[in-house]
C-alpha cells in the first residue's frame, strides 16, 4: 500500500469514529450545532472513502482506453466532494432553523449531560482532526494530490467548526441561552460553503482544460529561455493539467539545416530539464523547419543557431 493510499484510509477511519460519536451525542442532547457537526462529519466520512478510490485509481498506468493517464479521476473526486459540502451546509441551515422554531414554542432545551458530552466529543474532533488534516495535506503536497488536499481542507473545516461549536457549547453552559445553539450552526454552514466554494474552483478547472497556472507557465518559459540560442522561435504553447500530472505541448521552429539528431536531442534536454523543475509532466515538443519567409529566420545556414560539429559537417558538404 502506497503513501497516498495509507493517508487515505486513515481518513476513513477517524472519519468514521468521529461522525459516529459526533451523531450519538448530537441526538443525546438535542443539540443541533452538535447534530449539524455529526452530519458534517458524515459527508467528511463519504468524501474520505471517494479520495481513498480517486487515489488508488489515479495511480493506475495509462491503458488503451485512458491514452493520457486517470489523473483527472482526483479531479471528479474533488468536485464530487465539494458538492457534499454544499449538501452538508444545506442540511445544517435546515436543522438550525428547525432548531430556532423549536426556541420559540419553548423548547431546544440542552441537556447538562449533553453539554458535557458535547465539550468532550468536539475537543476530542478537533484535535484528531488537526492531526489527520497535517498528515493529509504534507502527502498531498509531496504527491501534488487534488483529491488528498480536498479531504485536508474538510478536515481543516471541520477543526474550524467543531471549534466553533465547542465555543457555542460553553457560552451555553455558562449563560444558559440556547439560541447561541442554532447560531453556530448557521456559522459553521457558512464556512463550509465557503470551504466548497474555494475547492469547486481548484478541482473543477482541469476537467475543463484550463491552462497551468502563471508560474509554472514562467518555469517553462525560462528553461526555453535558457536555449535560446539554439532554436529560432516558438509558439502554439499549450498547457493542462490532469490529477497530480502536467501536459505540456509546443512548437519549436528550429534553423533549416539542422540535422535531425541535434533536433531531437534539443528537444529531449528542455523535456528533461522542465520535468525537473515541474515533476510529472509530460512535455511534447513539434520541430519544424524556419520558413525563408520568416523575419527571424537565419538567411543562411551560416548563421543558424546549431552545434560546430554541425557547422563542420555542412563546409564539409560544401567542398564536395
Amino acid at each position: 500500500m502506497d503513501e497516498k493510499t495509507q493517508v487515505a484510509s486513515l481518513s476513513v477511519v477517524s472519519n468514521a469514529l468521529l461522525t459516529t460519536a459526533k451523531i450519538g451525542v448530537g441526538i443525546i442532547s438535542g443539540s443541533v450545532s452538535i447534530l449539524s457537526e455529526g452530519i458534517h462529519s458524515g459527508l467528511d466520512l463519504v468524501a474520505a472513502f471517494i479520495a481513498l478510490f480517486a487515489v488508488k485509481e489515479s495511480g493506475k498506468p495509462a491503458d488503451s482506453c485512458h491514452a493520457y493517464g486517470h489523473g483527472k479521476i482526483e479531479n471528479v473526486s474533488g468536485t464530487i466532494e465539494a458538492g457534499l459540502i454544499f449538501l452538508a451546509a444545506i442540511m445544517i441551515i435546515v436543522e438550525a432553523v428547525q432548531k430556532i422554531q423549536g426556541i420559540i414554542n419553548g423548547g431546544g432545551y440542552v441537556s447538562e449531560i449533553g453539554l458535557k458530552l458535547g465539550l468532550f466529543v468536539m475537543g476530542i474532533s478537533a484535535l484528531m482532526n488537526i492531526i489527520v488534516s497535517r498528515r493529509l495535506m504534507k502527502v498531498a503536497k509531496q504527491t501534488d494530490s487534488v483529491a488528498l488536499e480536498a479531504d485536508a481542507l474538510h478536515l481543516r473545516t471541520d477543526v474550524v467548526t467543531s471549534g466553533g461549536v465547542l465555543l457555542g457549547l460553553l457560552m451555553i453552559k455558562l449563560t444558559g441561552w440556547t439560541i447561541i445553539d442554532p447560531i453556530i450552526a448557521f456559522g459553521v454552514a457558512l464556512m463550509i460553503i465557503r470551504a466548497a466554494i474555494d475547492l469547486t474552483k481548484k478541482a473543477f478547472a482541469p476537467l475543463v482544460d484550463v491552462s497551468l497556472p502563471d508560474e509554472e507557465r514562467e518555469i517553462i518559459a525560462e528553461v526555453l529561455h535558457l536555449h535560446s540560442d539554439e532554436f529560432v522561435e516558438f509558439h502554439k504553447l499549450r498547457t493542462r493539467k490532469a490529477g497530480a500530472e502536467r501536459h505540456v505541448d509546443l512548437h519549436l521552429v528550429v534553423a533549416k539545416f539542422t540535422p535531425l539528431v541535434d533536433v531531437h536531442e534539443l528537444c529531449d534536454r528542455i523535456e528533461n530539464e522542465i520535468n525537473e523543475k515541474l515533476s510529472v509532466t509530460h512535455v511534447l515538443i513539434h520541430a519544424e523547419p524556419c520558413s525563408s519567409r520568416d523575419e527571424e529566420c537565419p538567411v543562411d545556414d551560416k548563421t543558424a543557431p546549431v552545434c560546430q560539429r554541425c557547422e563542420f559537417e555542412r563546409l564539409d558538404r560544401r567542398e564536395e
